[in-house]
């Protein structure tokens, strides 16, 4: 989308979109450059200091910390992202049928989704992790399973503004099919309302796992987690709190940059919201000789 351009003139959302990138690199070639086995237990090296060879030091088991943290984005962002995909899939396909037939198939399709709205999201999620066991498998299904009603609710509504659009008209009185009008015609012009919720949900669900991890109802032993390495560094915490700075500040910067992309994306696709915030506005007011006072407090 052209919209999408004005990202390159946005330097907060370039970092972020660099961050995002590099942590996800990260963790899909963990296994190339961590420099040690995250699970390699060491007695000899228990709570030892940062040394070259293992840069953040070693946890009460003598695993290397830096390793335990690249392997750790696996399932704090990259599984977590697979869920939120399937979710956001759910929804658009649950939210596209619904704003677009309307009638009875919208009113069926709502119900169940404030069947669904009515639990509690964390009650629902809990509830699932209780009937189907701990674990990063059935956390992740307790993300699609929570997630998927309220991605219907938003697609729908943004399907609905323009379902009845002339161009959408026009298209069904040449004979065009349902398919083909919602993927050609819809589905660009509503791709940025599923591109800002997908950027914003997506940090409320690493907090989450890492949540659900720390009170040891996720990601388990051994595998590396961030939310756990700061459950495991929980009875250290005075003696040794550089432990937890390490996972602690993996999950802020992870979180804040997807939230400053999603402010980002909202500004970019939203030409009603991007105001003072378009880094361009200044250059244009200058064409404008009255403007020199918008001039100023855009500096």
């Amino acid at each position: 989308m052209r919209q999408l351009t004005n990202l390159r003139h946005d330097k907060l959302a370039m970092v972020s979109l660099i961050v995002i990138f590099f942590t996800l690199l990260c963790g899909l070639f963990a296994p190339f450059i961590a420099p040690h086995d995250p699970a390699e237990v060491d007695m000899g090296l228990r709570y030892a200091p940062p040394s070259w060879d293992y840069l953040l030091g070693n946890d009460h088991l003598g695993r290397c910390i830096l390793s335990r943290i690249l392997f750790g984005i696996r399932p704090s962002v990259l599984w977590v992202l697979l869920a939120l995909v399937i979710s956001v899939m759910i929804g658009a396909i649950v939210g596209f049928l619904s704003g677009y037939f309307r009638g009875r198939v919208d009113a069926f399709l709502m119900r169940v989704c404030d069947i669904m709205l009515s639990f509690p999201g964390y009650v629902m999620a809990l509830a699932i992790i209780g009937v189907l066991g701990v674990g990063l498998e059935n956390i992740l299904i307790a993300f699609i399973v929570t997630k998927w009603a309220w991605f219907a609710r938003v697609i729908r509504t943004s399907v609905r503004q323009f379902a009845e659009s002339d161009y959408v008209r026009y298209s069904k009185a040449i004979g065009v099919g349902h398919g083909r009008i919602m993927l050609k015609h819809i589905l660009p012009v509503t791709f940025a309302d599923i591109a800002v919720i997908s950027s914003s949900s997506i940090s409320s669900m690493i907090l989450q796992i890492s949540g659900f991890s720390f009170l040891g109802l996720g990601v388990q032993a051994p595998t590396a987690e961030w939310g756990m390495m700061l459950s495991e560094a929980r009875s250290v915490m005075f003696t040794r709190p550089e432990l937890l700075l390490a996972p602690g500040f993996a999950i802020i910067f992870i979180v804040m940059a997807f939230n400053f992309l999603s402010d980002s994306l909202q500004v970019a696709l939203d030409p009603r919201s991007r105001g003072t915030r378009d880094p361009r506005r200044k250059s244009l007011s200058l064409i404008n000789p009255g403007s020199r006072k918008e001039v100023a407090e855009t500096k």
